[in-house]
C-alpha cells in the first residue's frame, strides 16, 4: 500500500469518528441530559414522598389506637372507682399527675 491509500484510510476513519461524535452530540444535548437528570431526581423524590406518606399514615393509625387504649383505661378506672364508692369504701388517693401526662390527658377530663 502506498502513502495515498494510508492517507485515505486515515481521513475516512477520522471522518467516521467525527460523524459519530457529531451525531451523538446532535441527538443528546447537554440541556437534554440535565433534563433527564432532573427527571430522575424528581422521580426518586416522589418515591420518597410516597414512602413518607405511608409512614405518616401508619403513625396516625398507631396514635389513634393509643388514644383509644387510653380512653378505655380512663373509663375502666372511673368505673372501678365508682364501684368501690358504691360498696361504701373510699378508693386510694391517686398519685399526682406528671406534667408530661397532663399534656396528653387534658381532653378527657382527668
Amino acid at each position: 500500500m502506498n502513502a495515498d491509500t494510508w492517507v485515505q484510510i486515515g481521513a475516512g476513519t477520522a471522518t467516521t469518528v467525527a460523524a459519530a461524535f457529531v451525531g451523538r452530540a446532535a441527538r443528546r444535548t447537554r440541556r437534554q441530559e440535565n433534563r433527564d437528570d432532573f427527571t430522575a431526581v424528581k422521580d426518586a423524590l416522589n418515591e420518597r414522598i410516597d414512602e413518607l406518606k405511608e409512614d405518616v399514615d401508619e403513625q396516625r393509625q398507631l396514635v389513634g389506637d393509643q388514644a383509644e387504649a387510653l380512653n378505655y383505661l380512663v373509663v375502666r378506672v372511673r368505673s372501678l372507682v365508682s364501684y368501690i364508692r358504691k360498696a361504701g369504701l373510699e378508693p386510694p388517693p391517686s398519685p399526682p399527675m406528671p406534667d408530661r401526662v397532663r399534656d396528653y390527658l387534658h381532653h378527657i377530663d382527668v
